[in-house]
């Protein structure tokens, strides 16, 4: 067997399954996201449900929805049946996950969200299964083809339901006008806490870490206010504080190697005038790329007077997990 191959095929139909899934949003889908959106500005929440493989995407999408800013849960059938249903509110969507449409556990939870008064919304293949017909609403995903080889094992269709959920989400959350301040409250820890919270402020240097000279400073006394405060770099400013240029270990290896008087020049008239800046208040993952660009390895950090307020040296960058 051709493992690549193999692979690549897979991949294929489960792209194409939810391409086609694309081909087919209509204004059933429409109306899905005014019902979720009406249950949510009403203080309600959505509530998934599913069994098997379904009911492992159902979590997923409660999950994804729920950090996004739109309240979810999941419920399994099952367990709905022996008392779990008092998760459900008044005020809930249940949404049902089911390819086939026919799964029993789920479909015998149907009668007793509908005795509570909740609407219920089902994400089927079949627009004929029961589940559809019981539900309020019906979005149908319907594929060609499974991407296991007897075109049993859920493979394309749970694909292209979590592919819908998650697009779903993402309208839920423009609608609701979710901002990246809210979804960093939510995920306080880890890379996408520190990605949306950290500043560069948190990350800078200042202080006793910071090393400003004058422009008439000589290099090797320069050099040594870059050792004192045990980094590479120096920013240059004039008497009322404003940034006038940068000078950096990488300054100084190539000035040695051109001219035996380096070290004597002037600091201002060796260093780099008009450095990129950032504010204090920029995100302190938006640092990496500006590196990057720019392939520097460190930056000035200024008010909006052009004074200097710190540094962000990128051998900082590991510590704070930013790297």
């Amino acid at each position: 067997m051709d493992i690549i191959a193999k692979a690549k095929q897979v991949l294929k139909i489960e792209s194409d399954g939810i391409l086609s899934i694309a081909d087919q949003l209509d204004e059933s889908f429409v109306n899905f996201v005014e019902m979720c959106s009406e249950t949510l500005l009403k203080n309600g929440k959505l509530v998934l449900s599913g069994i098997g493989k379904s009911g492992q995407i159902a979590q997923k999408l409660a999950s994804t929805l729920s950090s996004t800013g739109s309240r979810a849960t999941f419920l399994h059938p099952v367990e709905a049946l022996h008392g779990d249903l008092g998760m459900i509110h008044k005020d809930d969507l249940f949404i049902a996950l089911s390819y086939s449409g026919e799964t029993d556990e789920l479909l015998a939870t149907l009668p007793a969200v509908k005795r509570l008064g909740n609407k219920i919304v089902a994400m089927t293949g079949e627009k004929s299964s029961t589940l559809a017909q019981i539900s309020d609403l019906a979005v149908i995903t319907k594929i060609q083809e499974e991407a296991c080889p007897f075109n049993l094992a859920p493979t394309t269709t749970t694909t292209a339901m979590l592919a819908l959920g998650d697009a779903l989400a993402m309208v839920l959350m423009e609608k609701s006008k979710f901002k990246i301040q809210d979804y960093g409250a939510l995920h306080p820890s880890g890379a996408i806490g520190r990605s949306v919270t950290l500043k560069v402020a948190d990350v800078m240097r200042k202080d006793d870490r910071l090393a400003i000279v004058s422009p008439e400073l000589k290099v090797s006394d320069a050099v040594v206010a870059m050792c004192q405060s045990k980094g590479g770099t120096v920013l240059v400013g004039n008497v009322d504080n404003e940034l006038l240029g940068i000078f950096t270990t990488g300054d100084l290896k190539r000035g040695i190697s051109q001219s035996e008087d380096f070290l004597s020049s002037p600091v201002g008239n060796v260093m780099v005038k008009n450095p990129s800046t950032v504010s204090a208040e920029h995100m302190a993952v938006a640092i990496l790329d500006i590196l990057s660009k720019k392939s520097i390895n460190a930056i000035p950090v200024v008010d909006k007077s052009n004074k200097i307020q710190g540094v962000v040296d990128i051998q900082d960058l590991p510590k704070f997990k930013v790297l």
